[in-house]
C-alpha cells in the first residue's frame, strides 16, 4: 500500500536555535517592545515573517544542536502498566533530564499496537514523535497483508532498551503445579483450556502458539488490550493461562492469585530465581523473550537519530536504571541504529517463520 506524503522537518521556530544566525535577542526586543509600549505588533510580524521562512534552510547539523526545543512525545502501543509502558516511562523521564525537555508517553492502544506504529509513520520527520517498538511490530507483517506501513521503510531505528522474559502463569485453583502437570491438564481437556494475551501477534501470543507447537497440546487463544489485563483475567479465573511480563505478574503472584510454573527465558530470570525455565521443563529449545526500543519516523536526520542514540545508552546504562529494570525483571540492552535495523529484520524474518509453522492469524 502506498503511503501518503509526510513532511519533512525544518529548523523549527527562531527563538528556538541556539546559535544559529537568526538573532534571538532581536525578536525578543521587539516582543518586550510589543509588552511595554504597545506599538510593536506590526514590525514583529514583519520580522517574523522575513525571518522565519529561512529557519528552513538551516543546515541540519544546527537543528540538531538545538534538539530538542519542545516536548518530545514517545508512542506506546500498549496499556499504561504494561512492560512497554513501564520501561517507556522510566527511560522518558531520564531523557527528559538529559535534554531538559519534556518526554511525554502517550498510550495509543489498539491492534495489537498496530495503531501507535501506524501514527509514528505518518509523523513529521523531526524527532519530535517517536515510536516504543515492540516485537509485536516484527510480527505483523506476517499476520496483516495491508498493513498502512512499512517498518522497515518506514522507520529509522534509534536504539533498543531492553530484553526480559515472560512468564508462563495459571490461575491458582487449577491443578497444576508444574509444566509437565499442565500439559496433562491440556490434553485430558483438549481445546478447553484458554490461553490469553496481549493480543495478536505480540510476544505474549508467540509464547503461548510456541508452548502449543512444542507440546502438541490445544489451547484457545483469548487477546487482550494488554499483557497486565491477561494476567488479571488469569488471576481472576476467567481464563486459566497466560504469558504476562514478569512485572505484570510479580503483584498477583504476591497475593497468590497466581501460580508460575515457567519462564520463556534460556535462562531463569534473576527475579525470580526459584522459577524454572520452559526448556528445563521439558520444551528443549524453548526461548521467547519480549523485547523494547526506540525508533523514528525515516527522514529524522541523521544527526538527530545519534543524539538520542547517545543519551538512550547513557541513561539505560547508569547503575541505577539497570538496578530498575532487573527489579521489573528486564535486562538493559542498547545498541547502534544499524545493530537495531538488522536486529528488526531477523525479528520480522522469525516471526515469518512462527506464523508459518502455528498457523497463526488474525482473529
Amino acid at each position: 500500500m502506498q503511503k501518503s506524503s509526510r513532511p519533512q522537518a525544518t529548523g523549527g521556530d527562531c527563538t528556538g536555535i541556539g546559535n544559529a544566525t537568526v538573532n534571538r535577542q532581536g525578536v525578543e526586543s521587539m516582543c518586550m517592545v510589543n509588552r511595554n509600549g504597545g506599538h510593536g505588533y506590526a514590525a514583529l510580524a514583519a520580522l517574523c515573517a522575513g525571518l522565519f521562512p529561512c529557519i528552513g534552510l538551516l543546515p541540519a547539523s544546527a537543528v540538531a544542536q538545538a534538539y530538542p526545543v519542545r516536548p518530545v512525545r514517545m508512542l506506546v502501543g500498549f496499556t499504561s502498566g504494561s512492560g512497554a509502558d513501564a520501561t517507556a516511562r522510566a527511560v522518558g523521564q531520564k531523557l527528559s533530564d538529559v535534554f531538559g525537555q519534556p518526554f511525554i508517553i502517550e498510550n495509543r492502544v489498539g491492534a495489537s499496537g498496530t495503531l501507535a506504529t501506524e501514527r509514528v509513520s505518518q509523523s513529521q520527520a523531526d524527532g519530535y514523535t517517536l515510536l516504543v517498538m515492540t516485537g509485536a511490530d516484527t510480527a505483523q507483517p506476517a499476520l496483516r497483508a495491508k498493513l498502512p506501513y512499512d517498518l522497515q521503510k518506514d522507520f529509522a531505528p534509534v536504539s533498543m532498551l531492553a530484553t526480559g522474559p515472560l512468564l508462563l502463569v495459571v490461575h491458582a485453583a487449577l491443578p497444576a503445579q508444574n509444566v509437565a502437570e499442565l500439559i496433562a491438564l491440556a490434553n485430558a481437556r483438549a481445546g478447553k483450556l484458554n490461553c490469553g494475551s496481549a493480543g495478536v501477534g505480540t510476544a505474549t501470543h508467540f509464547a503461548g502458539a510456541l508452548f502449543n507447537l512444542k507440546t502438541r497440546v490445544k489451547t484457545t487463544h483469548v487477546p487482550f488490550k494488554g499483557g497486565v489485563e491477561s494476567a488479571v483475567a488469569t488471576a481472576a479465573g476467567d481464563i486459566d493461562m497466560s504469558f504476562p511480563g514478569i512485572p505484570a505478574a510479580v503483584p498477583l503472584l504476591e497475593r497468590g492469585k497466581l501460580r508460575a510454573l515457567a519462564v520463556t527465558s534460556a535462562k531463569r530470570a534473576t527475579l525470580l530465581p526459584v522459577v524454572p525455565t520452559l526448556d528445563e521443563s521439558g520444551l528443549r529449545g524453548y526461548e521467547l523473550v519480549s523485547w523494547y526500543g526506540v525508533s523514528a519516523p525515516t527522514g529524522v536526520s541523521n544527526e538527530i537519530i545519534t543524539r538520542l542514540n547517545a543519551a538512550i545508552g547513557k541513561v539505560v546504562n547508569v547503575p541505577a536504571m539497570k538496578d530498575w529494570l532487573i527489579k521489573q525483571g528486564f535486562e538493559p540492552q542498547t545498541n547502534t541504529p544499524a545493530q537495531f535495523a538488522a536486529f528488526i529484520g531477523r525479528e520480522i524474518a522469525q516471526g515469518a517463520e512462527l506464523v508459518k509453522a502455528t498457523g497463526l492469524k488474525v482473529e
